[in-house]
């Protein structure tokens, strides 16, 4: 996970193990977009900075270009099929990108790659702590829309940015996520 020396970075935990709450999701959009940038760039990783420059949108980098560490949080894990389509409404089965809430369903295991038996994989998302802290009570749902995107982020060629779209926690997941 790239973590940086000097601390362990600190995960707030993605979905519960029965996959009930998780604190960030995907649009099949965004889904769709990642499995491009993947046969693109290879492994893939968020930031939420929340940074001056890059205000609220989330950073999509190479997995390993930005170094985590004790200053950021693992909000969790997006579960993408190699071909981006989602299932069940949000959820996403074996061919889709999304399964219980960002859990991997199928254990992100990708066809042709060492030990890989399944059709997708991991994308991690990341939030500096002091982000965290005013954003603990909501669920993200990660999107794409049309525009230009921050310069280092990987889709900025495409002329599309990742947005965050946010809400509340409700307290059944703010509960389950505790």
């Amino acid at each position: 996970m790239g973590a940086a020396p000097g601390g362990d970075p600190v995960d707030a935990g993605g979905p519960t193990a029965s996959g009930s709450a998780s604190r960030v999701d995907l649009t099949a959009a965004a889904a769709g977009l990642l499995a491009r940038l993947r046969r693109q760039h290879g492994e893939l990783m968020f930031h939420q900075s929340g940074g001056c420059c890059d205000g609220s949108s989330p950073m999509c980098y190479p997995d390993g270009d930005l170094l985590i560490g004790d200053a950021d949080v693992h909000l969790g894990d997006l579960a993408v099929a190699d071909g981006g389509a989602v299932a069940d409404g949000g959820a996403v089965a074996d061919g889709g990108a999304v399964a219980d809430g960002g859990a991997v369903a199928d254990g992100g295991a990708v066809p042709g790659e060492p030990g890989g038996s399944g059709g997708g994989f991991v994308v991690p998302v990341w939030m500096s702590r002091a982000q965290f802290e005013y954003w603990k009570h909501t669920h993200l749902t990660i999107d794409v829309v049309p525009g230009r995107g921050a310069g280092f982020s990987v889709e900025a060629p495409e002329g599309v940015r990742f947005v965050i779209r946010s809400r509340l926690l409700t307290d059944a997941e703010w509960t389950a996520l505790a």
